[in-house]
């Protein structure tokens, strides 16, 4: 049984990945204007991943954004993301739920998670600059 709405279904996946990749992009630029990448580096060791992961994660999260806000193999972004931000979910476990809580709840995280997730079940939509939507290329 297909309960997915096939008139408008690709539209839906297509306002998931629009803001999906926006969120992905203000993540980023989070960590670049706000918290910048040294002091990233700083929290993540105070967590007890290495400093080093800064840059990466950052430029993971700025580029993946991108790709997945224009469509481009935007699914596949999604599911090398989603580790990204479940480790994210876990350091936030301890200070509570609420993103607002002092420190950052895990709410946030959480969500992006399940919305990537969704992501690549889904597939890119419509309008996506790739649209071959097999995840397993046959």
């Amino acid at each position: 049984m297909n309960n997915v709405d096939e008139t408008y279904g690709s539209t839906g996946a297509m306002l998931l990945r629009l803001g999906l990749g926006v969120m992905w992009i203000a993540h980023a630029l989070l960590k670049w204007f706000l918290f910048t990448i040294p002091g990233f580096a700083s929290w993540l060791a105070s967590q007890g991943i290495p400093a080093f992961m800064a840059w990466p994660v950052f430029l993971l999260e700025l580029t993946g954004g991108i790709m997945i806000l224009i469509g481009f193999y935007g699914r596949y972004i999604s599911a090398i993301l989603v580790p990204v931000m479940l480790v994210a979910t876990w350091t936030h476990i301890s200070n509570g739920w609420l993103h607002t809580s002092e420190g950052g709840g895990w709410e946030y995280p959480m969500f992006l998670v399940l919305a990537s997730i969704v992501h690549v079940l889904l597939g890119d939509g419509r309008f996506a600059m790739h649209t071959k939507q097999a995840l397993i290329p046959n």
